[in-house]
């Protein structure tokens, strides 16, 4: 049996098509200003990777922030379902589950069945988020590669009082003029979001072992500070922007639907 889950994301749309539970493709396109077409695109090209026609999917389940604009769905499940069940898929022991994207950041506990039993979500500040290495990058005139490579390099702790992106990139420029090195102002960056989620992390009460997805857990710079923070390890789960579809992809197998 064939089934797919599409996550529809703020930045990105991701879709995961599965066989029997396997994973035989999946595509990723920018969801800007038309997020229907892209999901379109990114189904299509994962079907291709998969060698088989749409007709031949049986079940299809959207989750992500913008999953009631999803194509080719009748059912969802919520970002929070989606992240508990791709990750157990690929972690059976996780308990944890941190997921950091482009607009925001969630923090969830659950069962070995990859039932949620607590969550929190940052949702309405940017600065828990991937925006905010991206905004701070801007403001030191590098990309977000480049701002976790520097933040490695730094020997400082700099605090960064500011608790909005848009404040603290006025407080970036402050920084420079006051002659912090580059390094010590990333370290800055990367502790500023980590303390944020880390603080979302303790709120539900987390339990080992925690497993971090979202395109940000591909930053290494956030991996160690999120690590330092919660003096614990963290597992990267593989193609971590992938989970949630594939969380929703795995729902629609099991024809749960569940809302």
């Amino acid at each position: 049996m064939f089934s797919a889950g599409i996550d529809m994301g703020s930045k990105t749309v991701k879709v995961v098509i599965l066989r029997d539970g396997k994973m035989i493709g999946k595509a990723m396109a920018l969801a800007g200003f038309e997020s229907r077409e892209a999901a379109e695109k990114a189904f299509d090209e994962a079907i291709k990777q998969a060698g088989i026609a749409k007709d031949d999917v049986q079940h299809i389940v959207a989750t992500g922030a913008g999953r009631k604009n999803a194509p080719q769905t009748k059912r969802d499940i919520t970002e929070v379902g989606g992240d508990a069940k791709g990750a157990i898929s690929l972690y059976p022991k996780a308990r944890t589950v941190i997921d950091v994207g482009a607009e925001e950041g969630r923090a969830i506990r659950c069962n070995e069945e990859g039932k949620v039993l607590d969550f929190a979500l940052n949702e309405k500040c940017a600065a828990g988020a991937g925006a905010f290495t991206e905004a701070m990058g801007r403001a030191l005139e590098v990309d977000v590669a480049e701002l976790g490579r520097m933040s490695l390099k730094s020997k400082n702790a700099i605090p960064m009082n500011a608790q909005c992106a848009v404040f603290a990139e006025s407080e970036v420029v402050s920084l420079i003029h006051s002659g912090v090195t580059k390094p010590d102002i990333s370290k800055a960056v990367h502790d500023a979001i980590a303390d944020r989620i880390t603080s979302m992390v303790r709120k539900v009460g987390f339990e080992s072992d925690v497993v971090l997805i979202g395109g940000v857990s591909k930053n290494p710079a956030f991996v160690v500070t999120i690590k330092r923070n919660l003096q614990t390890d963290v597992v990267v789960l593989p193609d971590p922007e992938f989970v949630g579809a594939l969380g929703a992809a795995i729902v629609a197998a099991e024809n749960e639907g569940v809302k």
